[in-house]
């Protein structure tokens, strides 16, 4: 019986690579295919992207009543607004006491978000007649050029003499909250600060979430205040339980103690 042939040592090694050069090919064509895929699916979401710009911007405008009748309720409530910037755990590191007072004459907040929402915002910070500045309104712009850089521009703020909080330390803040005993910034400074306007965490802030809803931050130090309230009351009622029990293991005791009295009495 003939004995299959052997495969050399040199085919051996051509079928191996001649397996390998269609791996890589096979490899490529999907990497290829992938792409193609990849770039369908950039496409679809740059389309996703340019149909909720345009959906943002119809609710942008049926939004903009409700802000108004919001503002206008708001102006009701004094330091309405103050009050939302010390209750806002980020904000409020931002504040020193001197920053505080001048926010007391703080009337109105607004949000104004450009036509085209992708290009930037400007908020606006409206006040009352005070001792600090001149200006009625201090506004801060944040734009996207045609390229994507980032810019901002604000009003200049006019200071009375002597009353620039800018150039002034800081002091701690009333009401007991720790503050950073060294020299701090004050908040105004942020209208001056235009070195990384793609990374102005305040702006962000006020725009996407104290502007959404300033009412949950008014009222945030009355929730506090009310769960420690109730945490108070399951305090007490748990140290009456206690109590009680103290009392009721304390007149088994003397019970006790009076029975082995009166056996006594009896054996004497």
């Amino acid at each position: 019986m003939a004995t299959p042939a052997k495969v050399s040592k040199p085919d051996a090694k051509n079928n191996h690579e001649n397996a390998d050069e269609q791996a890589d090919k096979e490899q490529q064509e999907a990497i290829e295919q992938i792409d193609e895929v990849q770039n369908e699916i950039d496409r679809l979401n740059e389309q996703a992207s340019e149909e909720i710009l345009k959906v943002e911007q119809k609710y942008n405008k049926l939004r903009q009543p409700y802000f108004q009748k919001r503002s206008d309720l708001i102006a009701k409530i004094p330091n309405f607004w103050v009050t939302v910037f010390v209750n806002h755990p980020q904000v409020s590191a931002l504040l020193n006491e001197e920053d505080e007072e001048a926010l007391q004459f703080l009337s109105k907040v607004e949000v104004q978000e450009f036509e085209d929402i992708k290009s930037g915002y400007k908020i606006n910070f409206f006040f009352d007649g005070n001792q600090y500045f001149e200006n009625d309104v201090i506004s801060k712009e944040f734009h996207l050029n045609d390229t994507g850089e980032p810019s901002s521009k604000s009003t200049p703020i006019r200071w009375k003499a002597g009353k620039d909080l800018t150039k002034k330390s800081s002091t701690p803040s009333k009401g007991g909250r720790k503050r950073n005993m060294e020299e701090q910034e004050s908040f105004f400074c942020w209208f001056t600060d235009h070195g990384d306007a793609g990374a102005d965490e305040l702006g962000e802030v006020l725009k996407d979430d104290i502007w959404p809803n300033p009412l949950q931050y008014y009222l945030a130090s009355e929730m506090e205040e009310e769960g420690g309230d109730e945490l108070d009351d399951e305090d007490l009622m748990e140290g009456e339980e206690d109590f009680d029990g103290e009392e009721e293991e304390g007149d088994e005791d003397d019970v006790g103690e009076d029975d082995a009295e009166d056996d006594a009495e009896d054996e004497g």
